[in-house]
């Protein structure tokens, strides 16, 4: 009898969980003719994961849409159940980050600043939040701003000749882009944070292993990100958040602690946290107007009266909105900064005869200066050093996609297409900077890629290193200030090689969300005979 209750128990058993499989399959299966639906060329899926390959996008499978899709000014896609539609065409890419800005200004990442403040910053937050933050934080991104800082940086500069010394005199292959890393991690602990990190020093301070920490999810964060993925309304109960509650703990206490020990001591410093500070104070003074970090005229005029944004109140900078904005600038530009230096210095190993030309310019601006790197010279007049740069990042931009959510149903300009509110809306920029379209032999790192003559010939919304629209990076302009310091604090002293250990051809890492060297990057850095 009892045999016979276990066999009709394990039928039934199995029967539901056929049915179940059945279901799920068919589930999916009506998912993925959502594009085809609507007219929309698209690639065959594969139940569960759609057209990723892996749990999380990789640059190859972008890759191998974009080449796929050819011809086609758009295409849809599938990460799980979830439509994505892909943009490939410049004109429509304009429309989405600048003209429809207003239909296009979400990112698609959920975020609860009230349950965890760090995500309340200017990258994650959307609609009225982010514009009065937007319109608060661009002066202290201004070149005026921006130059107060400049003598910090070249200090750190002065700190990373001194880190490299000892392999430059022993000629030893070394991974430069952790040094790098070390690097942009003690500019950024010193300007949005006002502490001293010396990670260049010493390489696990407790500053960059908090940092790292937030770049390490666990297992249990990766299940719930994905559950989210597939069943969207259960992000209001699983309570996941994008920064651990220990990560979360440490940043804030850091920022707490600094600003009110500013406060108490009537201490002042030339950073972000002190104008983050006098904004909180309303004594920030007025500042002229930076016309790279404008929010566009077109888009300003696109939003019109059914606009989100016209509920825009004023807002309180409180201490959790500059601990918000002090993390979200470590986060940014803890690896892009770093990476930028790292496939600079690669392309230059690889093409001595650039770098020693750039070098040739580093030498020249700098004995006007008595051998000190200034601000005048490094963003006036080193201007091939930008140009390395400038082409480093369309070969390598650190953002290999921009996603964009649809906020409000609507015809996608230049199109036929309708796009329903909630869709995600994605850019490969790597994809299109290769693209022979628009950039003949783009593997070749061109001197000339990036002339006047060049730059004017090339059709735009080809270049997206930073994004573009009012959304553009809007510590673009400290970012490559940065960057140029630490290129020009290298490349002054030392030249760079390749060595056995060097990866030829490079292998990009295919799982990093910001595009980085799979092993990291050994180089051989030698002291330059000729200075």
């Amino acid at each position: 009898m009892l045999e016979i209750f276990q066999s009709s128990f394990l039928l039934q058993a199995s029967l539901s969980l056929c049915v179940i499989l059945i279901a799920i399959y068919a589930y999916f299966k009506r998912s993925f003719s959502y594009w085809n639906r609507r007219g929309v060329p698209s690639l065959n899926p594969s139940v569960p994961f759609g057209n990723f390959t892996k749990l999380r996008s990789n640059i190859e499978d972008y890759s191998k849409f974009y080449k796929k899709l050819h011809g086609k000014k758009i295409g849809g896609l599938y990460k799980f159940n979830k439509p994505i539609l892909l943009l490939r065409d410049p004109e429509i890419i304009k429309n989405v980050l600048v003209k429809d800005f207003d239909l296009f200004y979400s990112r698609g990442i959920f975020v609860n600043e009230e349950k965890e403040p760090l995500v309340g910053n200017l990258f994650l937050l959307n609609g009225p939040k982010w514009k009065n933050l937007r319109a608060k934080l661009t002066p202290t991104f201004t070149s005026g701003k921006i130059k107060m800082m400049f003598p910090t940086l070249v200090q750190i500069g002065k700190e990373l000749q001194k880190c490299l010394k000892i392999s430059a005199d022993n000629e030893d292959a070394m991974e430069v882009k952790d040094i790098l890393s070390r690097y942009n991690t003690d500019i950024i602990a010193s300007c949005a944070f006002g502490i001293q990190c010396n990670s260049l020093e010493n390489p696990n301070t407790e500053f960059r292993v908090w940092g790292k920490k937030f770049f390490s999810p666990d297992f249990q964060f990766i299940i719930k990100s994905i559950l989210i993925i597939i069943i969207p309304f259960l992000r209001k109960y699983l309570r996941i958040s994008l920064v651990s509650k220990n990560v979360s703990k440490y940043f804030r206490n850091m920022v707490k602690n600094t600003v009110e020990y500013r406060e108490n001591n009537n201490v002042q410093r030339n950073d972000f946290m002190q104008l983050l500070i006098q904004l909180k104070n309303k004594t920030l003074g007025a500042t002229e107007e930076d016309p790279l970090l404008k929010i566009p005229d077109s888009s300003i005029t696109a939003l019109k009266s059914n606009s989100p944004f016209d509920c825009l109140q004023n807002s309180e900078v409180t201490m959790d909105v500059i601990a918000a904005q002090a993390f979200v600038f470590f986060i940014g530009g803890f690896e892009t900064s770093s990476t930028t230096i790292t496939f600079c210095l690669y392309e230059l190993a690889l093409n001595p005869d650039i770098q020693e030309t750039v070098q040739i310019e580093i030498d020249s601006v700098l004995k006007k200066y008595y051998g000190d790197i200034t601000y005048e010279a490094n963003v006036v007049q080193l201007t091939l050093v930008f140009l390395q740069l400038s082409k480093t990042l369309r070969k390598y931009p650190p953002a290999p996609v921009i996603t964009r959510q649809c906020t409000q149903t609507t015809k996608l300009t230049g199109t036929d297409i309708v796009v329903e509110k909630g869709t995600a809306v994605h850019v490969p920029v790597l994809q299109i900077h290769h693209d022979p379209k628009y950039y003949l032999k783009p593997e070749k790192f061109d001197p000339e890629r990036f002339s006047e003559e060049e730059k004017n010939k090339r059709r735009h919304f080809t270049f997206l290193p930073f994004g573009e629209g009012p959304r553009l990076c809007i510590g673009m302009r400290f970012g490559l200030m940065q960057t140029k310091v630490g290129v020009i604090s290298i490349l002054s002293n030392y030249t760079v090689q390749v060595s056995a250990k060097t990866s030829i051809p490079l292998k990009i890492d295919p799982n990093s969300l910001i595009l980085s060297p799979e092993g990291g990057m050994w180089l051989k850095i030698t002291n330059r005979i000729n200075k």
